[in-house]
């Protein structure tokens, strides 16, 4: 587009995954962004929100030498618009003169054209940018070839700060957001919901760019989407891939419309759940350097899914399944572990540990004289796995995967030292029915970026066998907890919802186990603060969205 022609636009949108800190690589990245967009003809480059740093910095933007760094990319990538192609809308952290912000450079024609930094920082659940950056102030639209842009960064069309009103009232035609949206499920029909209202305040289209890829527990998904005037949806790039893809902008009589584009199919629920586990657990293991993971493959459905996640993210060869049999151990759990190892392709290895658990004992035996046997020695059967699976961490450089899922994590049901050793958990955020739910899905299904195999993974018989830990003979979860489809609702109302007891009594639950599962929730918070980062699956995960005290005396009675 030249100076002349203000009809037409075309802006390039780029669903990429940066690496949180490696600023010259995201710097290369956007670069070859841009390549891609010049070779398409666009105009502007639309990347998402602190893509030069990653998202979220945390307390990395307290490091003047990483802002530096940070600006010193945004300047480089600046110098390359010189060359005529298409300019750039690129997020960076930068200080100001009062503060650090979180902030989006408008690049053209080899210079910083504008600089807009964010008003509204979001501060609940996984956010706390309030915390490192400093709010910005509300500024009209920007002139790009002709074309006033408004940019709302992320937060700022959630709320009713008044940033896009006062965009639409200083002349914008069109809003660009660029943004750093975390998934939960049904996550994508909240955002629609958001844009919406501001397209429809405004009057104006909106772009909503996201990020891809997993950064810790969060998981971006990617998804996105424009809006026009009259509330259609323009495009839709796909949900948990990198995606690239040019835009078209004509302006009408009554303002922009972005012509229609690619329309990419969005999983929902299981599916989409399953997408989420693998991309964090992926991201996890490959941006923190890990060639290759380790689990105890124990026949049980939670540990058979993990093996599952693991293979699809990071391939058979990878991926490295130990069962670690004890007296307990039934015939079922040896044939399904591997039944299950074996369908998925990975390597699987049998360690007893029948002599190191007896040399505990045996240790103890003078100490313990006169006692009854009971959780202490169930626990010394799962430490026992856990010490070997770290040394097994230790030789070869293997990460350990965690296995626990929230249900366990919520009432405590979970070894210190033990089941809970390892480095990530993929269904650390999935409750033990949504476990069974994912797993019957992955046998049915294979998602198209997969690297295992399509075809029944994990063996029927895991799935319909009752759980159990077997740490003492004919032991089953339910001897110590409520049916797993009672306490998922309670744990949901409680968790999720922070629903007092009377509430959850009323949608008829017994009383005494309410109360029981509200305890035991309360108790194991020490537990949860000492458990391995997993993926953020849910509205309200254990960490950076619930964050309880752990010394706390307070029941609902």
């Amino acid at each position: 587009m030249t100076q002349t022609d203000l009809n037409t636009l075309r802006i390039a949108v780029a669903q990429l995954n940066p690496t949180l800190g490696d600023v010259s690589g995201n710097l290369a990245m956007a670069r070859e962004a841009r390549k891609d967009a010049a070779r398409e003809g666009a105009d502007l480059l639309m990347l998402t929100e602190l893509f030069i740093s990653g998202y979220p910095p945390e307390d990395l933007v307290l490091k003047p030498s990483f802002l530096k760094a940070c600006l010193k990319a945004v300047e480089a990538l600046a110098a390359d618009t010189a060359d005529g192609g298409p300019g750039v809308l690129v997020g960076f952290p930068r200080q100001g003169e009062t503060g650090r912000h979180n902030a989006v450079a408008l690049l053209d024609a080899g210079k910083i054209i504008a600089i807009r930094d964010k008003v509204d920082l979001p501060n609940y659940g996984e956010f706390d940018e309030k915390r490192v950056f400093t709010e910005g102030s509300i500024s009209g639209p920007y002139n790009f070839r002709g074309v006033r842009i408004g940019i709302p960064i992320c937060e700022e069309i959630w709320n009713d700060m008044g940033v896009c009103e006062t965009l639409a009232e200083a002349g914008a035609e069109i809003l660009l957001v660029p943004n750093g949206s975390p998934y939960y499920r049904g996550k994508l029909d909240v955002r629609y919901q958001v844009a919406l209202r501001q397209v429809i305040e405004t009057g104006l289209p909106l772009l909503f760019a996201n990020q891809l890829g997993g950064q810790d527990e969060l998981v971006f998904d990617g998804a996105s989407f424009a809006f026009n005037a009259d509330k259609s949806l323009a495009f839709q790039l796909s949900q948990f891939e990198t995606a690239f893809t040019v835009t078209d902008w004509r302006r009408e009589e009554d303002g922009w419309r972005c012509l229609p584009g690619p329309m990419a199919h969005i999983p929902e629920k299981e599916e989409a759940d399953y997408h989420a586990c693998m991309l964090g657990f992926r991201d996890y293991v490959n941006k923190n350097g890990f060639k290759s993971v380790v689990l105890g493959l124990s026949g049980g459905i939670d540990s058979a899914v993990c093996a599952a996640i693991a293979v699809d993210a990071l391939g058979e060869e990878r991926v490295r399944t130990i069962m670690l049999p004890y007296r307990y151990t039934s015939e079922d759990s040896f044939k399904d572990a591997a039944d299950c190892a074996k369908a998925l392709g990975c390597r699987y290895d049998i360690v007893p540990i029948s002599e190191p658990v007896e040399g505990f004992l045996a240790s103890l035996s003078d100490m313990f004289e006169g006692t009854d046997q009971g959780i202490t020695e169930e626990n010394l059967q799962s430490r026992t796995r856990g010490t070997i699976l770290m040394a097994i961490s230790n030789k070869f450089g293997s990460m350990v995967v965690t296995t626990g899922n929230k249900s366990e994590m919520s009432v405590g049901y979970a070894t210190l030292y033990g089941d809970m050793n390892g480095g990530f958990n993929p269904i650390k955020d999935l409750y033990k029915m949504q476990v069974y739910a994912i797993a019957e899905w992955r046998n049915a299904h294979v998602p198209p970026d997969a690297l295992g195999p399509s075809g029944e993974v994990i063996p029927k018989n895991i799935i319909s066998k009752a759980p159990s830990a077997e740490l003492r003979p004919d032991q089953k979860d339910q001897d110590s907890l409520p049916p797993y489809p009672v306490l998922d609702d309670i744990l949901e109302c409680l968790v999720e919802q922070e629903m007092g007891t009377e509430e959850i009594v009323a949608r008829g639950h017994d009383a005494a186990t309410v109360h029981r599962i509200e305890h035991l929730l309360y108790l194991a918070e020490y537990k949860r603060r000492q458990s391995a980062p997993g993926v953020k699956i849910t509205k309200k995960n254990f960490g950076r969205d619930r964050r309880y005290p752990i010394t706390n005396r307070f029941r609902d009675r």
